[in-house]
């Protein structure tokens, strides 16, 4: 087996293995501990025997304390002090199940903590039910997966594959970010940031949504190949039980510290509070909701406001990238003298975060945030059908706290929806990738400082506007008809006066006298029929009031209301309706909004565009909101000429002679 997707296929096979007992869809469940298994064997193979006769030594002493003298013997963050390896549980068949017990026992508190999330004991049980596990484990034996055969890099290929795998309905964006796209990321990441190339350098990393850690691993790589005595210290946390496991599995096997890998979900439980970093990238989930997190997230964000993580705003329940977002930006160290670069994110995200949500809105007011405090950097447009769950279109953001002069109060567009090429086989909904030579130009292109076709650069504001909302008067004539009277039944106010809350014969009592109101104020209101129109509403209720004063009906408000609103009809020529004596009624109906650029100011803009087309309009300047949105796709919209209306004409022409030819010989 030459390359990690012979030996994802390899693995996979042995799934077949529990076909039966076990459904499809659960095959996870045994097949990545086992490989978890198989790995760890195979990285502790080598000092195995050296481990076992050094434990002998050191049994009296506390756990914590022979584990940190066997690890060195390991040469390992753990290690195994079981008499059994693979090799020695087959030897043994009709003990295999209480063997692999004392197998996965025998390894330190660390390894035994990560293969504890995948509740692989009952499976042992199931397997040895059915006549399997000695099948398995035996299968799992004739693959190599020792470091000198498996790098970390391909056993991360591995793992991610297995995951992506066993997980085909997984939400858009989860476990699985292809490598091509994380080495943009990074670069992106990375760019310009001479700091992280200084000898021995030491940095911090952080994702929050690490699935198996691949985003950690590319970036390691990353500086390892940069600068080879630099160090990048990765910190993440990861909801799913089985990724988390694997990210700390790798980080065990690379020597790392595993106790930087937490469980757990980051919106309602961060395991790094008040933690800061100098580096950040992530892949959220797609559109999920967070609804899980509802109580902690709303109680962060009213108790702790900008002090917590969420102070911009919420977005909608259905989907939490924007949290997410917020959750990074919380965690940038602060530029100082000590820190002169401050952090650098990136995350990937889909067109939802641009542009959805209006003024006002959760979204709208967390895009206001980042653009107002000068955070977006820059923003790449990629290709679709480069996720294996999804075929969505994704855009990589990068945020800083420290832009160079040129960039300050700037954002820099990037289209590069074009720069892919087409997979010789598809995997799942990825059918495209991008190659290295276009991760090269991709971020050439975004290190441009000067605009092109696919590069364009604004200032912050220009993507802010203003929603006003422009009113008009109510204009309401009035006249009393048989037509509007019968209207007043569709009036709630009218209507409750024949409905009752209490019950037996106060019930009826009250609604027989509400209906007997109903009657009087129709026939009042009949024998004021007349071919007259009010046009000014304060003067016909003055009128209908005098009409009611000899009679027992009390004109509260409400009712009073339903009386003019039946008899009422909207007439341009009508006076303005008040609402008191000095502010004027606005019409609902006639209520518009205008979007307006910032950079544009309110009045003339009002003056230029709205007056001259109704000359008693008016702003209510209560319900001015700013707002914010990238309309990416707009900024890159290249117009089609169309084709000329003779051409297609004739195509047609000549499709119908086609069909009618094709009729003939049928019908011949």
């Amino acid at each position: 087996m030459q390359n990690f997707q012979e030996k994802v296929s390899f693995i996979w096979s042995i799934a077949e293995l529990l076909r039966g007992p076990y459904r499809p869809e659960n095959y996870g469940d045994v097949i990545l501990p086992m490989a978890v298994l198989r790995r760890f064997d195979a990285v502790l193979s080598d000092t195995k025997e050296d481990v076992l006769r050094e434990n002998k030594k050191y049994e009296s002493l506390p756990e914590t304390t022979r584990d940190e003298i066997l690890n060195r013997v390991a040469k390992q963050k753990f290690n195994n002090t079981s008499q059994f390896d693979f090799a020695k549980l087959l030897s043994d068949p009709d003990n295999i199940a209480d063997n692999l017990r004392d197998y996965i026992n025998g390894f330190s508190y660390e390894a035994r903590e990560i293969l504890s999330h995948f509740n692989f004991d009952n499976e042992i049980d199931k397997m040895d039910d059915n006549n399997l596990l000695y099948l398995v484990v035996r299968r799992f034996g004739e693959i190599d997966l020792h470091p000198d055969q498996v790098t970390n890099i391909e056993m991360g290929y591995i793992f991610e594959e297995l995951i992506r795998r066993f997980s085909e309905h997984a939400e858009a964006g989860d476990h699985y970010t292809p490598r091509e796209v994380i080495k943009l990321m990074v670069h992106l990441m990375f760019l310009n940031d001479d700091e992280i190339l200084l000898p021995s350098v030491t940095r911090t990393l952080y994702d929050s949504c690490a699935g198996t850690g691949g985003m950690g691993t590319v970036a390691q790589d990353y500086i390892r190949d940069y600068n080879p005595t630099g160090h990048l210290e990765f910190f993440a946390q990861e909801i799913n039980p089985e990724s988390y496991a694997i990210s700390k599995a790798d980080m065990l096997i690379k020597g790392q510290d595993a106790r930087n890998i937490k469980k757990g979900n980051t919106l309602s439980n961060d395991h790094f509070k008040n933690k800061k970093f100098d580096y950040m990238i992530t892949n959220p989930p797609y559109g999920v909701e967070w609804k899980p997190a509802k109580d902690a997230v709303e109680a962060e964000y009213n108790d702790l406001g900008f002090s917590g993580r969420f102070g911009a705003g919420l977005p909608r329940i259905g989907d939490g990238q924007l949290l997410f977002l917020q959750n990074l930006v919380a965690k940038m160290k602060p530029v100082t003298e000590q820190n002169p670069n401050g952090s650098r994110i990136a995350i990937i995200m889909n067109g939802s975060p641009l542009f959805t949500g209006d003024a006002g809105s959760g979204e709208s007011e967390i895009r206001r945030y980042l653009f107002e405090n000068d955070l977006v950097e820059g923003i790449v447009a990629l290709p679709d059908q480069l996720f294996y769950n999804t075929g969505i279109s994704t855009y990589i953001w990068i945020l800083t706290n420290h832009k160079t002069s040129y960039q300050k109060g700037k954002i820099q567009l990037v289209n590069a929806v074009d720069m892919y090429q087409k997979m010789r086989k598809s995997l799942g909904n990825k059918r495209n990738e991008i190659s290295e030579e276009q991760i090269n130009t991709i971020v050439e292109m975004y290190g441009q400082t000067k605009e092109s076709d696919n590069v364009k650069i604004f200032n912050n504001e220009d993507f802010g506007y203003y929603r006003v909302t422009v009113e008009r008067p109510l204009r309401l004539n009035f006249q009393i008809t048989e037509e509007r009277i019968a209207r007043l039944d569709d009036e709630r106010a009218f209507a409750n006066l024949a409905k009752s809350r209490k019950s037996g014969e106060k019930k009826e009592a009250e609604i027989a006298a509400g209906q007997a109101q109903q009657e009087t104020i129709k026939s009042v209101l009949t024998e004021m029929q007349s071919d007259t129109v009010y046009k000014n509403r304060e003067a016909f209720i003055d009128r209908i009031k005098a009409a009611f004063k000899d009679t027992d009906i009390t004109l509260r408000a409400p009712l009073l209301k339903a009386i003019w609103a039946a008899l009422s009809e909207r007439d341009e020529t009508a006076d303005a309706c008040m609402k008191n004596k000095k502010d004027v009624e606005p019409d609902p109906e006639l209520r518009d909004t205008e979007i307006i650029p910032l950079s544009d100011d309110i009045e003339a803009y009002f003056e230029r565009e709205v007056l001259p087309h109704v000359t008693d309009a008016w702003i209510d300047e209560e319900k001015t909101r700013i707002g914010y949105e990238i309309p990416f796709t707009r900024y890159f919209y290249k117009y089609t000429k169309l084709r000329p209306s003779s051409e297609i004409k004739a195509e047609i022409q000549e499709l119908e002679e086609s069909i009618l030819e094709k009729l003939k010989k049928v019908m011949a």
